[in-house]
């Protein structure tokens, strides 16, 4: 003998919810929340910032970072 189970619309489920107590449904309500967090969980990064390191040192080469750092507090006045 095999037993059929019943697909329940979001109506049913609805209607079922507030035949619940208030405790009943915050427990049911910290199971909907457990289970999305699960399948919400943010991804792992693809990239680092850290390969970023290094990017555009090309510019600088020659140029003295204390020397270029005075001439910009200069240039505020």
């Amino acid at each position: 003998m095999t037993i059929k189970k019943a697909k329940l619309s979001y109506s049913d489920y609805a209607k079922g919810i507030r035949m619940l107590t208030s405790e009943e449904q915050l427990r049911l309500l910290g199971l909907i929340s457990a289970n999305l967090r699960k399948k919400l969980k943010p991804r792992k990064a693809k990239h680092s910032i850290m390969e970023l390191e290094g990017l555009g040192s090309e510019i600088w080469k020659g140029i003295d970072a204390q020397e270029y750092v005075r001439k910009e507090r200069e240039s505020w006045d």
